[in-house]
């Protein structure tokens, strides 16, 4: 089961929040570390609000975009 760590961007919806994942990457040729940023959509029992830190893990499929679930208030 995956794990990621990152910010809530949003939780406006009812039961969903949207989460920011900020990772590192190598440029293949130069060798310089690139920031990478992905949005997930994540079910929200835990009831976290907007800046918190949080740790998500992969679920079944909860709806058409959620296929997260938080796991953790960090």
């Amino acid at each position: 089961m995956k794990h990621l760590t990152g910010t809530v961007k949003s939780d406006k919806n009812l039961k969903t929040a949207i989460v920011d994942v900020v990772r590192f990457k190598v440029h293949p040729k130069y060798l310089k570390r690139i920031k990478v940023n992905k949005s997930y959509a994540v079910q929200n029992d835990l009831g976290a609000k907007t800046g918190n830190r949080v740790r998500i893990e992969e679920t079944r499929p909860i709806s058409k975009t959620k296929r997260w679930k938080i796991s953790k208030i960090i």
